[in-house]
């Protein structure tokens, strides 16, 4: 099937949430009280003290989100390298009791320090646990509720045996683990979470683009496979990073977001960013803050998914 990539720009995004809401003056998250947020990020990889810290890297992420409303928990979708940092920076920002869900990345999978501290993250406690991953990914595949909401988080590394066994895909037994907690999930909202977009999209602002045809488009049975299920458990979001571009777009009716990356200044190619998600009884909002020129955080971007 070929990829048809339906794109939104903000004024139409907006477009959308008048028209179906009818509310024009303040923003989504004011109107509907019974709403939750969470953070996304992505890919601060080593942007981390003690050899980066303060406003300019990852640091600078965290304040900003705090600032902003940090949410309930924060989802980091891969290349946290080395994630001890990552939450050693959490700790100091947000209290130690800040829940994060790590996802695995391409450079996590390369390391073996990484991994270890991944399959033991949390004490080897999920929090808010509702199933735990296949033999061989016990703590690196997983999903939780929170709310109204089932967050699925895929190790697209994981090959049925090992948890560092493919170079990025969604094999038979990932699949199989998938279709299996989407069907016994109950919740009405459901967001999956991986590293890697099923097709890499230009970051929205600078129009950059990394790992086309080395996503998980470089099986693109497999690949078809994966966007089906989402789509056939009417799962509202895929999160991913890799890229290091932010983008969003509709693919063929899988809403695919790339939260791109929060290394601040170290990546000039993209500025860097931090999503926060919004899910009320009626819908489900992602709201992106981009990096200007003067260095703060701003909002740049309010996509409505239902």
């Amino acid at each position: 099937m070929p990829i048809t990539v339906r794109l939104l720009t903000l004024t139409s995004a907006i477009t959308i949430l008048f028209t179906s809401i009818g509310f024009a003056d303040e923003r989504t998250s004011r109107w509907e009280s019974d709403a939750f947020s969470f953070a996304v990020t992505a890919d601060m990889r080593n942007f981390t003290p003690p050899e980066y810290t303060g406003l300019d890297y990852f640091e600078g992420v965290c304040k900003s989100l705090k600032a902003a409303g940090a949410g309930e928990f924060m989802v980091a979708v891969g290349d946290i390298d080395p994630p001890a940092r990552v939450r050693a920076v959490l700790d100091n920002v947000f209290g130690d009791q800040y829940a994060w869900y790590p996802v695995t990345g391409n450079h996590e999978a390369e390391t073996p320090a990484d991994m270890e501290f991944l399959r033991q993250w949390g004490g080897g406690e999920v929090p808010r646990l509702v199933r735990s991953g296949p033999a061989g990914a016990e703590t690196t595949t997983y999903s939780f509720d929170h709310g109204r909401a089932h967050f699925v988080v895929l190790n697209q590394y994981y090959n049925g045996s090992s948890d560092t066994g493919t170079d990025g895909d969604v094999e038979d037994a990932l699949y199989s683990w998938l279709k299996l907690d989407l069907n016994a999930n109950r919740k009405p909202v459901v967001f999956v979470f991986g590293h890697e977009p099923v097709v890499a999209i230009p970051d929205m602002e600078t129009g950059r683009i990394r790992h086309t045809g080395d996503s998980l488009d470089q099986y693109p049975e497999r690949n078809q496979r994966f966007q089906n299920l989402l789509k056939r458990y009417d799962v509202e979001v895929y999160f991913c990073g890799h890229t290091h571009n932010a983008s969003f777009a509709n693919i063929n009716g899988l809403w695919q977001i790339d939260a791109g990356h929060s290394r601040g200044k170290g990546d000039p190619g993209a500025p860097s960013t931090f999503l926060k998600a919004w899910v009320s009884s009626m819908h489900v909002w992602i709201e992106f803050f981009r990096r200007n020129p003067a260095g703060s955080y701003e909002l740049t971007e309010t996509v409505i998914i239902e």
